[in-house]
């Protein structure tokens, strides 16, 4: 009986320990198959990656082809300006309506015109105390005006006023000393990330060499992001595991920059903190570390804004100006249902060139901001 017993025991535990093997196989076996799909999807990930790359590449041979088939250069500023109107389409059309409905010639230049005018670029995003001070130089000129043209170019005359010139064309090539330090900030989600990448094509496609620092490191797609656009404009890149700190990266990119004798720098920066650090406080110790390394850098300092948030834009322009110290401005997603005259207002307002806009995805969507140009195609 105790042998009978001893036996059922031992038996009892050969089954618990075949049943804990098959559940350790099932273990090993369901980690296996786990392994094998992050395989895929790495696999996958790179093929798309290939297959946005040759159609860059394709592109670009296009755009090249195209430009030996066009050397003069007015052409290519008629092509320009024909992709700003196209990419404005959504944002002519907010403004548009109502201005051109404005200026009819059978209108009469009076107060009540005046104040339908008023109305209609507080609507546009131009603001209160901008639109208040315009159509207060506007009013003034009244009495010479005697036709609804004359005053709709008195109104393109003050809107381009608002855009403070840049000292240097936006394309133009980097000063001494080498490299251009180019620090790029903003909010998430505005485009930054991406805007920075087409930064990085313009300047390559001019023959500058550019290293990207992607400093971004609290979120491991925004590395991932920076790499892709490194790899489709043709520029290095400099970059330490999610994580890591932002300032070390920048240091260690304008080190890498120097040593390298890139001609351009380019910065990304975090929009964002998951931690409790402070935006601010850490985008200061960004520019502190860059000018430790290098005296005098970061030598621009780009804040991307997203043109459809329309006043908030300024808000966040303000705030990231009072911190590091803006030289200039780009903004993105004019193909959008932004209104016209956020990007007026904040130029305006802030008193910084806005140096690009971003009217659609392609490459040579991001095009060298032209005041005139602008205003011109929001009117047309």
């Amino acid at each position: 009986m105790v042998f009978n017993l001893f036996k059922r025991k031992n038996k009892q535990k050969e089954q618990e320990a075949l049943k804990e093997q098959e559940q350790l196989k099932e273990q090993e076996r369901l980690r296996e198959q786990e392994r094998l799909e992050e395989q895929e999807r790495l696999k996958e990930k790179e093929r798309i990656k290939e297959q946005e790359r040759l159609k860059e590449e394709e592109r670009f041979r296009k755009q090249e082809e195209s430009n030996e088939r066009e050397p003069s250069e007015e052409p290519d500023k008629k092509g320009l300006f024909r992709r700003l109107k196209s990419g404005l389409t959504k944002t002519r059309d907010v403004l548009n309506t109502d201005i051109n409905d404005l200026f009819k010639s059978s209108r009469k230049i009076d107060d009540d015109l005046f104040d339908e005018l008023e109305e209609v670029l507080i609507t546009a995003d131009l603001g209160m105390d901008i639109t208040m001070e315009m159509m207060d130089r506007i009013r003034k000129q009244a009495g010479r005006l005697s036709t609804a043209d004359q005053l709709k170019a008195v109104l393109k005359k003050e809107l381009i006023a608002l855009f403070p010139s840049p000292s240097t064309p936006a394309d133009a090539a980097p000063a001494l000393p080498r490299p251009h330090v180019i620090m790029v900030v903003g909010v998430n989600g505005t485009g930054k990330t991406t805007t920075l990448g087409k930064l990085a094509a313009r300047f390559t496609r001019k023959n500058q060499k550019v290293l990207i620092a992607a400093a971004d490191t609290f979120r491991a797609a925004a590395i991932e992001q920076v790499g892709i656009w490194a790899d489709r404009a043709g520029a290095s890149i400099v970059r330490h595991k999610q994580g890591a700190d932002p300032a070390a990266v920048a240091y260690d990119g304008v080190e890498a920059a120097m040593a390298r004798k890139m001609d351009v720098l380019l910065i990304d920066t975090a929009g964002r903190l998951h931690t409790q650090k402070n935006l601010m406080e850490e985008l200061k110790k960004i520019k502190r570390t860059v000018e430790k390394k290098m005296p005098g850098a970061p030598h621009e300092v780009l804040m991307v804004l997203d043109a459809t948030t329309g006043q908030n834009a300024i808000s966040q322009a303000k705030m990231f100006h009072e911190a590091v110290n803006l030289t200039q401005l780009a903004l993105t997603k004019l193909d959008g249902t932004a209104k016209g005259g956020i990007v007026a207002a904040v130029a305006g307002t802030m008193h910084l060139p806005i140096r690009y806009i971003g009217v659609g995805e392609s490459m040579d969507d991001l095009q060298a901001f032209d005041a005139i140009q602008f205003v011109n195609a929001l009117f047309e």
